[in-house]
């Protein structure tokens, strides 16, 4: 197996939206190499592009230097989570360089290459042309703001720079000019029936991913794919185009098998044996937004050149924090140097796979819930069921107890759990290893090894209640080892014997002596989270504080009060925190999302709310809100709306549901 995660840019810091790639990636490769698998994890910075060059001339030092320290960067903070790549490489290397070269005589060889004059958007302040993701402006197909010069984020539309209304340079802020060079595209659709053929079989995408290609892509003519940049411009120069380059999207998945050749290199082995093999299996992990290069030109570029087309794209979605994008201003755009100078990186890891399944539904880091899952499954579940038996006894039985069944059922489930992992549907899989945990809970509970401690004529049978749970306890760590790979190897210390593979889950160990018991893990401490938070808020940058008063001048004007109340008609209103537990379309409705609350009691409510043009439901879920509880019910042809969600806006699509801050708890009254 050869398997990738997405290349980050050179040009910025590691943040927790990026990590959730990059762990899940670290899961699958750990777990495969559990159950015997021979993968590679391969990586790179992704160099290139006017960005860089921008970056390095405002530092005042060279290109090369600015990647170079970048990736120590990266490197630090990759290590830091415990996501290890066999190499890490970069785009900007000899290896790559010969690698576009053949690939683009490949290209050229087929008929594929084809030269026209381009109308480009070109920054007349820093007097450079721009890349796609360095315009900004709306959407031309819904209309929605500060959106990227090649898609939209929120209806997923491609289109070119120069579609976008009332685009602007990141990099100036100068509205952007129109002017033409010549550039070089490959023609893609030529590739149509590979395309049709690789995107739709069902085994290299996911449904919905090859769905979208479907009726987003594959439904008309492809358009030529644009790869090239004419100086000036950060990468490798085009070799039979003087003054052209290789558009980084062009070089920087090629990037995949030139890092791949480095390795290579250092141990012995031959690439042709990953890139030109139908033996080896190739996996790509990323990220929705660049679905389009990896299921389209990325797999045409492959078949075009012979070289190994991908086995599986893995697409996962966005990350948000407390059900909004992440904010600098808020805080929870938190850079990973940040999180590990307050938190455990093992925390995370655990939190990420709880929530990653095989779709490509985004996902949400409530920092609420994130210490409560951590809390209440790793150290309330797991570690407890070392703590509370692994200082009870020096030495495990000599043969294995009687466990009512426990350990087999565990043995049972792990067929379940691989599967799940497999599938990346980590999700499922914690839920099942927290089954199992429960029920080890339930037994030590049962048996209270504790009281038997203090009864020195029950020794022996102290001895096996405590090789029982610690055997279960060595099963789910070994289960955890993908997400836990930390936990697992403190296991293993305590327990005397390695936890790397997955079939040891299936025999208990007896007679061995323990190592004298150290904490595995400590609770998560709020004061740190909220310290992080702290620690990552910037302050409006100058440049955004001289913009506001133009910015609110453009603003519609407020609307007017309501009519004056007093303080009894006040507190007749009673609004509480509530917990979305469930969000729905109502598909007879326009407006309305279908909210399933949790109000602190023993019991759900039902209301319906009219934001279903600003919310996808999946983004409500699990987020605390605020609503009037004792409004009166209203039958709805829809059902019975039981409140209403408090919302600020002007519009139906401006709306923003009123959220309390990280520690309220459901059913606690606003005063």
């Amino acid at each position: 197996m050869l398997v990738t995660s997405a290349l980050p840019y050179a040009n910025g810091p590691i943040h927790l939206g990026h990590l959730v790639e990059y762990i899940q990636t670290d899961i699958w490769v750990r777990f495969q190499r559990m159950r015997g698998r021979e993968a590679l994890y391969i990586c790179a910075d992704d160099t290139h592009g006017t960005a860089i060059m921008m970056r390095a001339n405002r530092e005042g030092v060279s290109e090369t230097e600015l990647i170079e320290r970048m990736r120590g960067e990266h490197l630090r903070d990759f290590q830091g989570f415990g996501v290890e790549f066999d190499h890490y490489g970069s785009t900007h290397a000899e290896e790559n360089r010969e690698l576009c070269a053949d690939v683009w005589k490949r290209l050229r060889e087929k008929g594929l290459v084809v030269e026209r004059e381009v109308t480009q958007l070109f920054d007349p302040v820093t007097q450079v042309f721009l890349a796609d993701r360095f315009v900004k402006g709306k959407c031309p197909k819904c209309g929605t703001p500060d959106q990227y010069g090649d898609n939209c984020e929120k209806c997923g539309a491609a289109y070119a720079a120069t579609d976008l209304i009332e685009p602007k340079s990141v990099y100036s802020g100068a509205a952007p000019e129109v002017r033409s060079a010549p550039h070089y595209f490959i023609r893609i659709e030529d590739m149509r029936p590979f395309l049709e053929s690789w995107t739709q079989g069902g085994e290299h995408l996911q449904p919905e991913i090859a769905n979208y290609l479907k009726g987003h892509f594959l439904a008309e003519p492809l358009r030529d794919w644009d790869v090239s940049r004419p100086a000036p411009y950060f990468g490798f120069e085009i070799p039979d185009a003087p003054g052209h380059f290789f558009y980084v999207w062009f070089d920087a998945p090629l990037g995949y098998f030139a890092s791949t050749w480095q390795w290579c290199k250092k141990n012995g082995a031959s690439l042709d044996d990953y890139i030109r093999s139908s033996d080896t299996e190739i996996y790509h992990f990323i990220g929705k937004d660049i679905t389009y290069f990896h299921t389209l030109f990325w797999p045409a570029m492959l078949e075009a050149s012979g070289l190994t087309t991908p086995t599986r794209v893995q697409v996962h979605g966005f990350l948000t924090v407390n059900g909004e994008k992440m904010s600098k201003s808020r805080g929870t755009f938190v850079k990973a140097e940040t999180y590990l100078k307050h938190l455990d990186p093992a925390y995370l890891r655990y939190y990420y796979a709880s929530k990653l399944t095989d779709k490509v539904d985004d996902i949400d880091l409530n920092l609420e819930e994130f210490q409560a899952k951590v809390n209440s499954d790793l150290v309330g579940k797991v570690v407890n069921l070392a703590s509370r038996t692994a200082r009870l006894t020096p030495r495990l039985s000599a043969s294995y107890p009687e466990d009512e069944g426990l350990f087999a059922a565990g043995v049972q489930a792990g067929a379940g759990i691989a599967e799940a992992y497999a599938k990346c549907d980590y999700a499922r899989a914690m839920r099942l290893i927290m089954a199992l945990a429960d029920r080890a809970n339930e037994y030590v509970d049962r048996k209270e090894p504790w009281k038997l401690k203090k009864q020195p004529e029950r020794e022996a049978e102290l001895r096996d209640v405590c090789t029982v749970v610690l055997n279960l306890y060595r099963q789910i760590a070994i289960y955890l080892g993908p997400v836990l790979p930390g936990l697992a190897k403190q296991s293993a210390e305590l327990l005397g014997g390695p936890l790397d593979a997955w079939s040891l889950a299936e025999s208990p160990i007896t007679d061995v002596p323990l190592a004298p018991f150290s904490h595995l893990m400590q609770r998560v401490d709020p004061k740190k989270v909220e310290q992080m938070i702290l620690d990552s808020r910037e302050p409006e940058s100058e440049t955004q504080a001289a913009a506001a008063p133009e910015v609110a001048s453009e603003q519609p004007s407020r609307e007017p009060f309501a009519p004056e109340i007093t303080i009894d008609d006040l507190g007749k209103i009673d609004l509480r925190v509530a917990r979305v537990v469930r969000a729905e379309h109502v598909p007879e409705a326009k407006k309305l999302l279908k909210l399933t609350v949790d109000l602190g009691g023993p019991d759900t409510r039902t209301i319906f709310a009219g934001i279903k043009a600003a919310y996808e439901p999946e983004k409500l879920e699990g987020r605390l809100i605020v609503v009037v509880a004792n409004l009166a019910p209203r039958k709805m042809k829809f059902g019975l709306s039981e409140g209403m969600v408090l919302c600020a806006g002007e519009g139906e699509k401006d709306l923003y549901v009123l959220s309390p801050d990280s520690g309220a708890k459901p059913g606690q009254r606003l005063r």
